[in-house]
Parts: structure tokens; C-alpha cells; sequence
């Protein structure tokens, strides 16, 4: 390094460039050589007089910048310190779409590490020229300064509102429709990244009217796309119940597995956030629909396993127990304890649910259930059973007709004078 750093003053250009390219190489290699290009002070030299470059030397020196910047916080860091940032946004405004994209990547790999670093990103005043990128007709620009935003977006509620004050999200919103699949991956990460904040944000990616798109990419054949596609929908119906019927019936009308898959995945992400979510999925009749998927042996793995975390996850925050109830009748012994479990929670303090759970037949079917002594499923029966009295749960439990028979043919009358 210390006989490639005098070579960047180099009178050719070419070996500028070439020894640039050179350190770029090392320091992507790990951290530790990283970490050298910036011990060497090589930086400062690498940016000097970096706006009177070709095109060639400032994607070389964005990816220099890159190399170093992506390994640690600590590094990224040191990029910002050393005056980075201010050449980046140069190279944003630069003629060159190549110089403009190897900028905006660059700057992606400050802004992923932490809401510090993203916003020094935004400090600079990056933002606006991001979201002309967005707007530029080359495919690649596009993609690497969605991506961008996205990482910008993640880390605060703050930051993801400067994206949207920008103007970013309708632009944003149009590309979800482009055939390419790479960029349709970073927007509809971009549009998750904003909308997962809060409510407010979320319902400013919903008013985009991209719903009916969204659920189209379900059906996409890039997996890729699939998944982007399922956690956008979990976020915006997180904040906003109107997503969950759609998801219900994307559930119901669908026939292959890998669509079923990533919406169950997601219905199960809406329905752990909280306990109204988890009400929402659940009085939406899907439960038995994934304790059916969980125990068909025609489904893919993928489905039955992703259905029984959606059930266990929503199971664990419902607190709807007329929802829970058909589920009594099916569920095998690894479900069943979820079930008894929210039971147990909610009846110590529900003088109405108590009396439902035993007019609906609930109770005697709990006394039907056979579990392992000392086994969690036999503790949160015995919980729920504590929650009335023992001659009523003695009543409901199983072979009681046969023993009050029993007492009545053992029984002695008194003898009549």
C-alpha cells in the first residue's frame, strides 16, 4: 500500500486509475485491509482534486470508498471524517450515469450500518438526488438508488419521513409495475423500509394505491420479488387492518403453495405484532385454514412449517376465545398447548368468557383432553380447571354419567316403617 498510495499523484492517469483500482481490490478483500487504507491516510489523497477527474478515476475512487466503507461502522466512519460524502455528492450530479451510480452505491454502504452514519448521508444532501436517479431511464441507476433509500429509510421513523418529504415515494410506487425484477426487489424493499415505522407512514405507502399490485407479486416467479412482496404487505397491515382481508383472501382464492406460503408468512408477522392484530387474523376465519395446511401432508414443507409458526405466533397474542374455540376439536397436542394456554390467561378475569367456555361446550372438551402428566399442555389445563369450581369441573369431565349411574345403583335407601 505505501508503494501504491504515491502512484494516485501519478502525472498518467491511467496509473492513477489503475493503482486506485489496485487498493479498491485490497481493502473489499476483508476488514483488516480496509482498516490498512486507512492507517496508510490514503483517503485524503484518493479524494484531492477528485471533481477535476475523468469519469473513470471517480468510479474507481467511488469504489475505493465502497470497499472500505461496507466492512464496519468504524470504517464508514472514517469516510464521513475524511470528507467523503461531499465528493459522493459530486459524483451524484456528475453527467456520467456510471459515476452517478457508483455514488449512490457507495453511499448506501455508509447509510446501512446505523441512523448515525444514514443521517450524515441525508446531512449532505443526498436525497434530492436520489430521487433523480430514481427517475433516470437506465435500469441499473434505478436499482442501486432505490436500494439506497432503503437503507437510508431502515434505521428511524425520522429518516424515512425525509425520504418521503423528498417526494421519493410516488416515484417510488410507479416502479412497482416495471418488468424488471431486480429493480421491482429494491422498490418494494425501499416502500417496507418507510411504510414498517408507524401508522402515519404506513398509510402514506397505502394511499400510493399499490395494494392490488403488492398481491399481484405474490404470483411473481422471482422469488426474490415473492418475498419483498409479502413483507410490504405485512408492514402496511400492521398499521392498517384494511390489509388483512386482502391477505385472507389471497389465502383462500390461491392454489399454488409458494403463494400460500408467503401469505401465511406474512399474516404471521401481522398477527404477533399485538393482541388486536392477532383478534383481527383470527376473526377472520383463517385459523383452522392454516391448522388444515399445517396438518396436510399433500402441502410443500415450506407451507406446513410456515403455517404452524403463523398459527403459534398469532395463537400467542389472540385473545378472541370464540376464535379459538373450533381449534379445540382439531388441533394436535404442539398446537393444542397454545390454545389452552391463552384459555388459561383470559378466563381468571373474564366472568363472561368463564360462562360461554362452559355453555359452549368448551369446558368438556378440555376435560377430553389427554396429556402427559407434568407436560406444559397438562399444566395449562390444570389452570384453566382452576378457574371453576371442582364439582362443575368434575361434571364435564369424562365417565361422570357412568359414576353418578354408579352411585344411584350403590345407593341405600333408608328403610321404610
Amino acid at each position: 500500500m505505501s508503494s501504491l498510495k504515491p502512484l494516485l499523484m501519478d502525472d498518467v492517469p491511467a496509473i492513477q486509475q489503475t493503482a486506485a483500482l489496485a487498493l479498491g481490490r485490497l481493502a473489499n478483500y476483508n476488514h483488516d485491509l480496509a482498516e490498512a487504507v486507512v492507517k496508510e491516510n490514503i483517503l485524503p489523497q484518493l479524494l484531492c482534486s477528485l471533481s477535476d477527474q475523468n469519469r473513470s478515476y471517480k468510479k474507481t475512487a467511488a469504489f475505493v470508498l465502497r470497499a472500505v466503507g461496507k466492512h464496519s461502522p468504524q470504517l464508514a466512519q472514517e469516510l464521513v471524517r475524511c470528507g467523503a460524502l461531499e465528493m459522493l455528492v459530486i459524483c451524484l450530479e456528475d453527467f456520467d450515469p456510471g459515476v452517478r451510480e457508483a455514488a449512490c452505491w457507495t453511499l448506501g454502504c455508509i447509510a446501512q450500518h446505523n441512523s448515525e452514519l444514514s443521517q450524515a448521508v441525508v446531512d449532505a444532501g443526498t436525497i434530492p438526488l436520489l430521487v433523480l436517479c430514481i427517475q433516470e431511464p437506465g435500469i441499473a441507476l434505478k436499482r442501486i438508488a432505490a436500494s439506497t433509500l432503503s437503507e437510508i429509510s431502515k434505521h428511524s421513523p425520522y429518516l424515512a419521513q425525509a425520504v418521503v418529504d423528498a417526494g421519493a415515494l410516488t416515484h417510488l410506487a410507479q416502479m412497482i409495475v416495471h418488468p424488471d425484477a431486480k429493480l421491482k426487489c429494491q422498490v418494494l424493499s425501499a416502500l417496507c423500509q418507510i411504510g414498517k415505522h408507524s401508522s402515519g407512514l404506513a398509510l402514506l405507502v397505502a394511499e400510493e394505491r399499490i395494494f392490488p399490485f403488492v398481491f399481484t407479486f405474490l404470483k411473481d416467479s422471482d422469488n426474490h420479488v415473492k418475498k419483498n412482496g409479502a413483507t410490504l404487505i405485512k408492514e402496511i397491515a400492521k398499521h392498517s387492518p384494511e390489509g388483512i382481508p386482502s391477505l385472507c383472501a389471497c389465502l383462500l382464492e390461491e392454489s399454488e403453495d409458494h403463494i400460500k406460503a408467503a401469505t401465511v408468512w406474512a399474516l404471521g408477522q401481522v398477527g404477533k405484532h399485538t393482541p388486536e392484530h392477532a383478534c383481527a387474523v383470527a376473526t377472520a376465519n383463517v385459523l383452522p385454514i392454516l391448522l388444515k395446511m399445517h396438518m396436510d401432508y399433500s402441502c410443500s414443507t415450506d407451507l406446513q412449517m410456515k403455517a404452524k409458526k403463523a398459527l403459534k405466533d398469532i395463537l400467542k397474542k389472540c385473545t378472541d376465545l370464540s376464535a379459538l374455540q373450533p381449534l379445540l376439536h382439531d388441533a394436535p397436542p404442539r398446537i393444542l398447548k397454545y390454545i389452552i394456554e391463552q384459555f388459561s390467561k383470559v378466563l381468571p378475569h373474564d366472568r363472561k368468557a368463564r360462562r360461554l367456555f362452559v355453555t359452549s361446550g368448551a369446558l368438556k372438551k378440555v376435560q377430553e383432553i389427554k396429556a402427559e402428566p407434568g407436560s406444559p399442555l397438562q399444566e395449562y389445563i390444570n389452570a384453566v380447571n382452576n378457574c371453576f369450581p371442582e364439582d362443575i369441573v368434575r361434571y364435564y369431565s369424562p365417565g361422570y354419567p357412568e359414576t353418578v349411574l354408579e352411585r344411584v345403583e350403590n345407593y341405600q335407601p333408608a328403610s321404610q316403617t
